[in-house]
């Protein structure tokens, strides 16, 4: 997966998952920009979430601009490792 622009995330998610859903609408409410991958749509996404979670496909992962990775952080996390 490519990683994002400065300033922004990809967010990999499901249709159906709760924890998804609130750290989108956190996000939105703090301004910060991001893009969303639906794992079950898109094959690569799927993989690049088994490979950083140890086999197993935990939504919300995100891909931060400097090519790591977090599983489930909080808005605040975020924001600190977008200011780093």
């Amino acid at each position: 997966m490519q990683a994002p622009a400065a300033g922004s995330v990809t967010m990999f998610t499901t249709t159906w998952c709760g924890y998804c859903r609130r750290l989108k609408s956190q996000m939105d409410r703090e301004g910060i920009s991001y893009s969303e991958v639906n794992i079950e749509e898109v094959p690569d996404a799927a993989d690049f979430v088994m490979r950083v979670n140890g086999g197993n496909q935990t939504v919300p992962t995100l891909l931060f601009p400097d090519g790591s990775a977090a599983t489930n952080p909080s808005v605040a996390d975020v924001k600190a490792r977008l200011a780093a």
